[in-house]
């Protein structure tokens, strides 16, 4: 079963953007996220919607942090992105005429609810500038260096 991975690569990306100076392009960012620039231009559209980039065209164009770090969290990201699904598991039928399925959709519901409800909370408490601490703590305590050009190299 594939997953979504989108909340992820945008977060990487974003914390790489964030290590440099000037707009990085969309084929940069593909680069680092393993995919097409196509695919990046998609996902960092719901990112530039939301005011947490900004895009410029043309040459030395490129995408750019819009947002302070600290304002915005995991959460914030995901809606951004569209709110996809967190579980890849469900109900085997949504209205279903049996009552043993029933009973098993209403425990599962539950529990998914309460999965979702503690996930997203979570996730609304971890900003982008935490996320960029941690990676500048362990960038420290491996001697202190790190080359954007090099961390993904082709």
């Amino acid at each position: 079963m594939r997953r979504d991975s989108r909340l992820s690569g945008v977060l990487h990306v974003l914390l790489h953007m964030a290590e440099v100076e000037g707009p990085v392009t969309s084929e940069f960012l593909a680069t680092v996220m393993q995919t097409n620039p196509v695919v990046v231009r998609r996902i960092m559209a719901g990112l530039r919607d939301h005011g947490y980039v900004r895009s410029e065209k043309g040459h030395g164009g490129g995408w750019t942090i819009a947002c302070d770090f600290r304002a915005v969290t995991l959460r914030d990201v995901y809606q951004a992105l569209g709110a996809p699904a967190l579980f890849a598991m469900g109900n085997r039928t949504e209205a279903p005429g049996c009552l043993v399925e029933q009973a098993v959709n209403a425990a599962m519901d539950d529990a998914f609810c309460e999965a979702e409800t503690l996930l997203l909370a979570q996730l609304g408490r971890v900003t982008l500038a935490a996320l960029s601490a941690d990676f500048h703590a362990r960038v420290a305590a491996r001697g202190g260096h790190f080359s954007l050009e090099t961390a993904h190299a082709v």
